[in-house]
This record gives C-alpha cells, sequence and structure tokens, in this order.
C-alpha cells in the first residue's frame, strides 16, 4: 500500500477538516492538502520522474514540506528529507550517494547548493496537473534516511511503506492515541522523527502546525499550545530542557500540551523529573534508530508521571521483538549488558548502496542496533551507550550515561559528557567535559558527589570545563569531536 492512501483517505470523508497551519494562520482542509500534494505529483511527472526515483526535500519547517513529502508519495518517488542546517558540501554528497533526480529546497538552503549534479528547485516551482496515487508495494521504498554521521560518511537507511505503516499502528498501540480533536506540532526538525510522526496524525485526521518560527522557539511553542489545545509533538531532550527552563523562568505551565513524545538522546532523568515537575503528566519517552524508525521501545505516560522506571527506555512496541545479546547474538539474561538486537516489519531491509554495512548490521533477520542496554524481567530496556563509547578502564566497562546521571545530580553541573582517554596505567580513563551553572567548578565537590553515587573506578580522573558541548544538528553530542580534543591535547 502506498503510504499516501492515507492522506487520500481523509481528503475523500473528512475534507472539509481543518489540517495545516502556519501559526495560528489556516493553510489548508484535508481536501486543500491533498489537491496541493497530488498536484506537486502531477508536477513532478510532468518533469520525467518516474516511480521510484528519488527527491531530495532540503527545507526548513514549513506547511509546503508536508505537500512536498506526501506529493513525492502520491507520485510513487522516494522522498530524501535532508537535515535544513547541513552544510551544502554535506548536501551534495548525499544527493550524489542517493542518485536524486531532484532537489526541492527553500530559499536559505537552495544557496549554500552551488554546482550540485541534480535539478533545484523551489517547492512552488513544482505543480501540474493533479496526478492519481501510484500503486506501490508495501517493500517499495518510501523514504531514504541518511544517518547523522558522527562517526563518518552517513549511511542511506532503505525505509518501506510497510515499514512506515508498521511505525504508525505501533504509535497508537505503543505510545499515544490521535483524534481529529488533536494537533500535532512541528517544532522539531521534519527532515526526521518529527516529520516521520506525521503520517499517524494524517492517518487519524489530526490537525498540523508549523510554528512561524520553522524550530524550537518556546515562547511561541506554549503559545501555540494554548491556542490549539491537545497539542502533541516530538521532542528531543535538549527541546525538553529549553522548554522546561522558559517555562519556569516565565511562570507558565503548558496549558494545551497534551504530549510530549521525547527521544533522539539520552534523557537523564534529572532533566524529565525537573520537566513533570513544570508540565504535569505529558511526557512519553520512546527510543528508535532510523534503522527501526521511532519503535523499538516505548516509556508510557503513566510510568513516567509516576516516575516509575525513568532510567529506562521503556518497553518494546508493539511492532518488534526485542533482545539482549551476547558478541555472538545469542540471548542474555535479565540485568546482563549487552548488544540491544531488534527484529520485525520495522526493521530496515539494509543500507542504500552499502552491502558491507548491511551485512554488519543485520544478522539473521536481527537488526544489531550497535547500542549496549539490559533488560529487566519486566521487560523494560535501560540503555547503556554505543558500544563505541564503552570505556574500558582497568579491565572494567564504565558506561558513560552512568557517570553522566550521576554528575547531573549536582547542583553547578548544566550539561555534561564523558568519554574515555588513552591511559598507560588504565588502558582508559574516565574523563567529563563539563559545562557549569556558574563560572568555575569545584573538583573535590565534583568527586565527592561521584563517590557518594557510583563505584570509585567510575568517577573522573578529570573534569575538563566547557562553555558548551559540540552537538548535530539533531541535538545530540558528538563525542568524536571531544575525542579528537583530548588526542590533541
Amino acid at each position: 500500500m502506498n503510504i499516501a492512501h492515507w492522506l487520500e483517505r481523509q481528503a475523500e470523508t473528512r475534507g472539509t477538516a481543518p489540517a495545516l497551519f502556519h501559526g495560528t494562520q489556516s493553510v489548508a482542509d484535508y481536501a486543500g492538502l491533498h489537491a496541493r500534494a497530488a498536484a506537486f505529483a502531477g508536477g513532478l511527472a510532468t518533469r520525467g520522474l518516474r516511480p521510484g526515483d528519488r527527491v531530495a526535500l532540503f527545507m526548513a519547517n514549513h506547511p509546503d514540506y508536508l505537500v512536498a513529502l506526501y506529493g513525492c508519495w502520491i507520485a510513487g518517488a522516494v522522498a530524501v528529507p535532508v537535515n535544513a542546517r547541513l552544510h551544502g558540501q554535506e548536501v551534495a554528497w548525499i544527493l550524489d550517494n542517493a542518485g536524486a533526480s531532484l532537489c526541492i529546497a527553500t530559499g536559505a538552503q537552495a544557496e549554500t547548493l552551488p554546482g550540485v549534479a541534480c535539478p533545484v528547485a523551489a517547492p512552488e516551482e513544482i505543480t501540474g496537473n493533479a496526478l492519481s496515487l501510484v500503486p506501490r508495494a508495501p517493500s517499495d521504498l518510501a523514504w531514504l534516511f541518511y544517518t547523522s554521521g558522527t562517526t563518518g560518511r552517513p549511511k542511506g537507511v532503505q525505509i518501506t511503506h510497510r515499514m512506515l505503516q508498521a511505525m504508525s499502528l505501533a504509535y497508537l498501540a505503543s505510545v499515544d492515541t490521535v483524534g481529529p480533536q488533536d494537533t500535532t506540532l512541528y517544532a522539531a526538525p521534519m527532515s526526521h522523527g518529527a516529520g516521520l510522526y506525521s503520517l499517524v496524525h494524517v492517518l487519524m485526521g489530526a490537525r498540523h502546525v508549523v510554528p512561524e518560527s520553522g524550530g524550537v522557539d518556546p515562547g511561541e511553542i506554549l503559545d501555540l499550545a494554548a491556542h490549539f489545545g491537545r497539542v502533541h509533538m516530538f521532542a528531543a531532550p535538549t527541546m525538553v530542557r529549553r522548554l522546561t527552563d522558559h517555562a519556569r523562568e516565565q511562570r507558565r505551565d503548558g496549558t494545551g500540551l497534551r504530549s510530549i513524545v521525547y527521544g533522539g538522546g539520552p534523557m537523564y532523568v534529572a532533566d524529565i523529573e525537573a520537566a513533570l515537575d513544570v508540565f504535569g503528566p505529558v511526557f512519553i519517552q520512546i527510543y528508535g534508530q532510523g534503522e527501526a524508525p521511532m519503535a523499538i521501545t516505548s516509556l508510557s505516560r503513566e510510568d513516567v508521571t509516576a516516575r516509575r522506571a525513568l532510567a529506562t527506555v521503556g518497553r518494546a512496541q508493539a511492532g518488534v521483538e526485542l533482545r539482549v545479546g551476547d558478541a555472538a547474538g545469542n540471548p542474555l539474561p535479565p540485568g546482563a549488558v549487552g548488544e540491544i538486537m531488534v527484529r520485525g516489519d520495522l526493521v530496515m531491509p539494509g543500507y542504500w548502496r552499502n552491502d558491507a554495512a548491511t551485512a554488519e548490521t543485520i544478522r539473521d533477520g536481527w537488526l544489531m542496533t550497535g547500542d549496549m542496554g539490559c533488560l529487566d524481567a519486566e521487560g523494560y530496556l535501560t540503555l547503556q551507550d554505543r558500544s563505541k563509547d564503552v570505556i574500558i578502564s582497568g579491565g572494567q566497562n564504565v558506561y558513560p550515561r552512568e557517570v553522566e546521571e550521576a554528575l547531573l545530580t549536582h547542583a553547578d553541573v548544566s550539561e555534561v559528557a564523558v568519554v574515555g582517554r588513552k591511559s598507560a596505567e588504565w588502558g582508559e580513563e574516565v574523563v567529563a567535559f563539563v559545562v557549569p551553572k556558574g563560572e568555575t567548578l569545584d573538583e573535590p565537590a565534583l568527586d565527592a558527589h561521584c563517590l557518594a553515587r557510583i563505584a570509585r573506578f567510575k568517577r573522573p580522573k578529570a573534569y575538563i570545563t566547557v562553555e558548551e558541548l559540540p552537538k548535530n544538528n539533531y541535538g545530540k553530542v558528538v563525542k568524536t569531536a571531544l575525542r579528537e580534543r583530548l588526542s590533541q591535547d
């Protein structure tokens, strides 16, 4: 089934229902949104694009994003959403690797793309006679997602129509309910999780709101939530923290927010507890990867609100099997730390034009996530770290997240990232990069704080004060940059 059938269905059955807004301004009802997407699809066909061709979307968050995304699918094309903050050379590499036939770019993004091989056009330039929905098989490619590439060239994750359907149904079964009275707010990049979650909200006929700022403006988010009510949004942990800090400073309680689904990076216990104190029972956690988009585990609203299992990422979602395995992929007992493995219709068939990486990552049908974790007897998964981030000091495994969690409970610590540094004595030693809340850090006090909470061998051997941590365009800390800094010192 072509996933765009869900939009066509809403246009047929609830055509006059409100669908798309730019800020508080109505842009289209469901019939209008479908008509615009079908005209976009017609424009692609006029330019000679065929089913299966790749169309890159190098666009900032804007209502036209949904028009282009669903227009690609109506035409049977493959959408290649590209992070709007990437450098032009990075985008050029993705366009070449994807074999893109066309790149749709908004003004600021188009200016960074001189000399790319494929044609570049603004979204409003792609229009034609309305095209009927092109049938697609469940295994046909729908979305080509390029990983963030913090350890080298990004890889193209092949996401099929079946995967998008399974992801959306798993959301309804394992994450949250959605109805026509609800509103989804696109503050996070639509090239990533926020855009993927458009599907379930189209399926259920909800309203879609793109902030006028196109991004994360905490005041604007809270204003739009109060205006529309029953607002859902996907947010990275850094976004939740910004929203919490703003609301606390402005004495706002988040009226109108119904659900904030957070994921895409580690949410530290201290941060989610602070957010709960400000906003109340609106939070749900998910854990996923591009290779199994948005749908490996979820920590329910009830668990988060009860502050139960906050150090975990929840239980397996409905569409997957979940295992923690040893180096050979054999299942480990509860409590044992190993690699997180996933199997099901939500798992990618492989990487685009990269058989070697596919063979390394997909083994006997299981996705080897590269993340380390452990399951408890009730099925809650505790995420430790990426396997490459584990520090082996004196023969003991140190999981940076555990050290980070301990340091973040200190009143003087704003942000922290822990990495390993080569050591002649220990093999590796633990180093903490710390963003202080004040001007200086009391290192003996931090030592004492850690020793009261974690084993002595896990305590950082050094604390390095920084003004900010290096992050990629999705807000994830780039630990490779921190390791490079250590190697140069």
